[in-house]
C-alpha cells in the first residue's frame, strides 16, 4: 500500500507520519509537496499536523488552496482514504471535505500532553482493530482543536454514526460533545485532532495509534481481494 505524506509550508509532524508508515508499519511512503499537482500511484493520502502557513487567517485556510489540494479532493470523491490529523484534520474541514470548523480551545492556550479518547465507531476502515467503546491513549498538541459545528450537523453526524472518536476522562479544549475525530458521509475521509502516528510504539508511551494505520492496510488488502 503507497502512501501519500503532504507537505505543506510549515508542517511538522510529516516526518513522525513518514516514519509511522515507511519504519513501524512497514508498508511505502512517499513525500509529496504542496505545489504539485498529481497524486498518481497513491492509495491513500496523509495530511500531517503543523502550523501551515503560519495559520494565519484561519488553521488550514490558506493550505487548503495549494496546488495539491484539488487533487487530494478528487482522490476523496473517488472514494479513495484520505487521513487528516491535527492542522491535517483542520485542512480538511476548510475544504469542505469534512462538516464543522476547529475553533480556538476554550482555554485559549496551546495544551500538549496524552489524551485518552472513545472509540465510539469501530466499524470504519480507519477503526476496524479497535473495539466500540474502548479507550485508547492518543497525544494531542493543539491550540485550535474545539470542535464547532450547527445543531442541524451535529444531528446528522450521529445520525449517520459519523462520530468516530471522543474525549475521555477530561474533554481539552471544548470541543463540541466532546469530539475528537469524525469521518464524511462515504466513510473514505477522517479527520481528528489527536496524533495517532505519534502512538505507533510502547517506547513513545502509547501504541494504540497504531491499529489506526494497520486498519487501513486491512482494509485495502480485503478491497484487493474482492
Amino acid at each position: 500500500m503507497k502512501f501519500a505524506v503532504i507537505v505543506f509550508p510549515g508542517s511538522n509532524c510529516d516526518l513522525d507520519m513518514y516514519a509511522a508508515i515507511k519504519d513501524i508499519l512497514g508498508e511505502d511512503a512517499e513525500y509529496v509537496q504542496h505545489y504539485e499537482t498529481s497524486l498518481e500511484g497513491f492509495d491513500a493520502v496523509l495530511l500531517p499536523g503543523g502550523f501551515t502557513y503560519g495559520d494565519y487567517l484561519r488553521t488550514g485556510a490558506i493550505a487548503r488552496f495549494s496546488n495539491i489540494m484539488s487533487e487530494v479532493v478528487r482522490f476523496a470523491e473517488e472514494g479513495k482514504p484520505v487521513f487528516g490529523t491535527c492542522n491535517g484534520f483542520q485542512i480538511l474541514a476548510e475544504a469542505g471535505l469534512l462538516p464543522g470548523a476547529l475553533r480556538r480551545n476554550d482555554t485559549l492556550k496551546f495544551v500538549c500532553k496524552p489524551q485518552d479518547l472513545k472509540v465510539v465507531n469501530a466499524d470504519t476502515q480507519f477503526t476496524s482493530l479497535y473495539k466500540e467503546g474502548e479507550i485508547i491513549s492518543v497525544p494531542i498538541a493543539h491550540g485550535e482543536g474545539n470542535y464547532f459545528c450547527d445543531a442541524e450537523t451535529l444531528a446528522d453526524l450521529k445520525a449517520n454514526n459519523q462520530i468516530v472518536f471522543t474525549y475521555a476522562n477530561g474533554n481539552p479544549n471544548g470541543s463540541i460533545e466532546d469530539i475528537a475525530g469524525i469521518i464524511n458521509k462515504k466513510g473514505n475521509v477522517l479527520g481528528m485532532m489527536p496524533h495517532p502516528e505519534r502512538a505507533v510504539e510502547a517506547l513513545l508511551g502509547s501504541a494504540d495509534g497504531l491499529r489506526l494505520f494497520q486498519s487501513m492496510v486491512e482494509n485495502y488488502k480485503k478491497e484487493l481481494n474482492k
